[in-house]
């Protein structure tokens, strides 16, 4: 995955407006939500949720469905969990380099908090 890729989810994720629209998205599930029900539960004017949802689509967060004349929306599964997964891929390996070297690069309390990393793919620190 490139940062590109990556900063881009990021900056559409950054507008509150379109963060509760994949949080909404996700709640529903695999099902998706018609754009119209979408509209409702945020009650936003349409010409502003087919705005955000069009920056939404572009950077793959979100796909659209056409059923008939319904619109269905859905949050793009794999795509958010490539992006999280993308920004802890190398949690704490400075950490494990500290460790080895007797080097402190984690600061206070360490590179994820004062436990250190929890629930961390253990391969995504391995190579």
């Amino acid at each position: 995955m490139k940062v590109h890729d990556v900063a881009a989810r990021l900056e559409a994720l950054g507008n509150p407006t379109r963060l509760e629209i994949v949080r909404v998205l996700v709640r529903t599930g695999h099902r998706g939500l018609p754009v119209g029900q979408l509209r409702t539960r945020l009650d936003i004017a349409a010409s502003t949720l087919s705005h955000h949802l069009a920056k939404l689509v572009t950077v793959g967060l979100v796909s659209q469905e056409r059923q008939g004349t319904t619109l269905i929306c859905r949050a793009e599964f794999d795509t958010l969990k490539d992006t999280a997964d993308y920004l802890i891929a190398e949690c704490c390996s400075e950490e494990t380099i500290a460790a080895a070297t007797g080097e402190d690069t984690c600061g206070e309390g360490g590179c994820c908090g004062p436990d250190g990393c929890v629930a961390v793919d253990s391969a995504s620190q391995e190579g």
